[in-house]
């Protein structure tokens, strides 16, 4: 089923073309780690996987279901001639005027004549369903009397669903009549061929050179955070114009420099050669357009941890194209042995104004090691300078939550046909789930969200590492299991929350081997422990 849902698009498309001020240039293109290409073997799994019917903001069908393939698991000649079989053709009419973002994949496994199993997102079912992102398209919007084209194959093992186009019914008709004019179009032969070779004139693109940038799921939701950027941007700018003495020049553009350059007295010049720019340094983990954004600030030298090859490149293509002098950028990694020694100065006399520290995982949970790390980036900051962010609060709050319980421990024989496994297989749970989205969790809230635990990484005599909290109960009910999230202060006024609509992170639970039941007006006392980046959360009976 082709359907629209946002929730896979921010994870899976870049949907904005400046961010924070940073233009991205068109010659740079940003693809899923779960994009499947036709010209490339592919070493990963050409999908995602998602519980559909728990995405936020939930999905619009584009159009009805359709069967991509049948196979029998009893025939092994069919099992052998899927290696070598070509792709299969397919259009599907739409049916509802939307935004195509993924083809959605389930599964009906037909045990016997009589009994099947269903991996739909309409079932009550174990399964999760099989997400193939769609990218590449010149217009994503779709609408009644278009076909979406794919070709379907399974010739490694994988289902792979490529050349995801679309046929509009204005082009349809515009190129049929030009056919009848072509006799060698006409010995396309049958009606799938034909459908294919009017996608691929629709889609066909001008030769460019251009960047691929494979990035992760989470690492494309974080470029389109917008709040996440400008919050850093304002922040850093914050700190920079605290440790500029004069500021001849606020911002870096294309105006400014040619001023300087042009300067007869040379005035400018000198002013230059004899501040020293401010260092920057970004250790956070994976593809960040942060040093980027800290080089617009001033007299900045910006220094990136990134460590593939590919957003190398893709970070110096956006250098270029947003007009910053050659050299601007560095990369950390060239200036150290070895990843373990990320964290020392810029220079052998030099000092960091800025440090970028990852805290929170996209998972939810706090960073190994943070508070090490957070220690060393303390002794390499200048007189004024700040770690980013500057210290963390960590909220929860009370909920009632059937499913998160059904999914973390088996409960009882009865849904396993009365065999007794619950005592073996609930010894191997594990303490805290991870990669929640509270938002579309099926919970009951039972109090407000409460602070929990502070992490501080510039006053670390501030921290609170172990601590009792007292949660009132709002609500009657079986307490269940605990959520938690962030704020990610920057400084007193700009923080980041990791439970917010348009966040990157998600959120994680402890849930309780044993619920408890509670009354409205009744208090809880949690004891929360933070020991070597882990958090353990206790109800004190």
């Amino acid at each position: 089923m082709a359907v629209e849902c946002a929730e896979i698009r921010r994870h899976h498309r870049v949907g904005i073309k400046d961010i924070a001020g940073i233009h991205l240039p068109t010659n740079v293109k940003f693809q899923s780690l779960a994009y499947s290409s036709v010209d490339t073997e592919e070493t990963t799994e050409p999908y995602t996987t998602e519980k559909m019917n728990q995405v936020p903001g939930g999905y619009l069908a584009l159009t009805e279901c359709f069967k991509i393939m049948t196979v029998d698991f009893n025939n092994l000649q069919e099992l052998k001639s899927l290696a070598t079989k070509k792709p299969d053709k397919i259009g599907i009419p739409v049916i509802k005027e939307g935004t195509l973002d993924a083809i959605m994949v389930w599964f009906v496994l037909q045990l016997d004549d009589e009994h099947s199993l269903s991996t739909s997102p309409s079932e009550e079912t174990c399964w999760e369903q099989a997400v193939y992102p769609v990218q590449d398209l010149a217009d994503y919007g779709i609408k009644p009397g278009d076909h979406v084209m794919m070709e379907v194959s399974c010739q490694d093992c994988y289902l792979r669903i490529q050349s995801i186009s679309v046929l509009g019914l204005e082009c349809e008709m515009d190129v049929a009549k030009s056919f009848t004019q072509n006799k060698d179009l006409l010995s396309l032969g049958n009606e799938a061929e034909l459908c294919s070779a009017l996608a691929n004139l629709q889609t066909s693109k001008p030769d460019a050179v251009e960047q691929t940038c494979v990035l992760e799921s989470t690492e494309i939701a974080l470029l389109n955070n917008i709040p996440y950027h400008e919050g850093f941007k304002m922040a850093m700018r914050k700190v920079l114009s605290s440790l500029t003495p004069e500021k001849p020049c606020q911002t870096m553009d294309t105006h400014c420099q040619n001023n300087e350059t042009s300067s007869g007295t040379g005035q400018s010049n000198t002013v230059q050669s004899i501040l020293e720019p401010f260092y920057v340094l970004d250790v956070s983990e994976g593809f960040s357009i942060l040093p980027i954004i800290a080089g617009t600030l001033g007299h900045v030298k910006p220094y990136s941890s990134v460590e593939k090859d590919q957003h190398r490149i893709a970070l110096d293509l956006i250098s270029e194209a947003n007009h910053f002098p050659k050299e601007t950028l560095e990369f950390w990694l060239r200036h150290v042995e070895d990843e373990s020694a990320m964290l020392q100065r810029p220079k052998s006399d030099k000092l960091w104004s800025i440090i970028i520290l990852d805290v929170i995982e996209p998972s939810g949970l706090i960073q190994q090691e943070i508070m090490e790390k957070a220690a060393i980036s303390r002794c390499l900051l200048q007189s004024g300078g700040k770690i980013f962010p500057q210290y963390v609060l960590m909220f929860g709050l009370l909920v009632e939550s059937q499913t998160l319980l059904e999914e973390n421990a088996v409960q009882g024989a009865e849904r396993t046909l009365g065999l007794n496994i619950a005592p073996f297989i609930n010894q191997f749970q594990v303490p805290i789930r991870v990669f929640l989205d509270l938002s579309s969790l099926s919970c009951i809230p039972l109090s407000k969200p409460v602070e929990l635990l502070r992490l501080d990484l510039m006053t670390p005599y501030l921290n609170t590492s172990n601590r009792e909290v007292k949660v009132h109960v709002c609500k009657s009910g079986r307490v269940t299991a605990v959520p938690f999230w962030y704020h990610m202060y920057l400084d007193e006024e700009i923080w980041l929350d990791t439970s917010s609509e348009a966040s990157h992170w998600k959120q994680a639970a402890v849930v309780l081997d044993n619920p408890i039941q509670v009354e409205m007006g009744e208090e809880l006392v949690l004891s929360v422990q933070h020991h070597k980046s882990n958090v353990s959360i206790t109800v004190k009976q």
